[in-house]
């Protein structure tokens, strides 16, 4: 639930956590995609003369592009956050009612990433003059990032895991 007492995760704490979350997520998708390519000759003949193009392979493109967004909305929707985030507090919630967000949201804040980051990431230091410090993403998906605070949650909730 919003209320007043509601702590709107900043810029610094948001931008942590990416942060966080590329140091795990990059080198697991590089290992991924060198297994993807292990035993294959002609590709790691390729790679040795440096005529290698990545961007013409599926396996790279599902790996770097696909598997990212997956995993991502997967987190957003299980645990209401990325890794990064919940080591560092932040839920993602939906804007007007303060609940989990859903899968049409989740698939919308991930297009609105791209779009936040096409104009020089306009759209991330766009929530330094938000009220509630949104991001064009937040804003497109009608989400907010709080920071989670267990004295506000009702104690059967907290209950209810043990």
């Amino acid at each position: 639930m919003i209320t007043f007492l509601t702590e709107y995760a900043g810029f610094g704490r948001r931008t942590l956590a990416l942060a966080l979350d590329l140091t795990w997520l990059y080198p697991l998708l590089i290992f991924l995609l060198y297994l993807s390519y292990l035993g294959d000759p002609v590709v790691l003949a390729e790679i040795k003369e440096l005529n290698y193009t990545p961007e013409s392979e599926w396996r790279t493109a599902l790996i770097f592009y696909a598997l990212p967004a997956l995993i991502t909305i997967w987190f957003w929707i299980k645990l209401a956050a990325t890794p990064g985030k919940l080591l560092l507090d932040c839920e993602i919630v939906d804007a007007k009612t303060g609940k989990p967000i859903n899968l049409k949201q989740s698939i919308l804040r991930y297009i609105g990433y791209i779009i936040s980051t096409l104009p020089f990431f306009l759209g991330f230091f766009w929530m330094l003059i938000d009220k509630r410090n949104q991001t064009w993403h937040d804003k497109i998906a009608g989400t907010i990032v709080i920071i989670h605070d267990e004295s506000q949650v009702p104690l059967y909730k907290l209950i209810e895991g043990y």
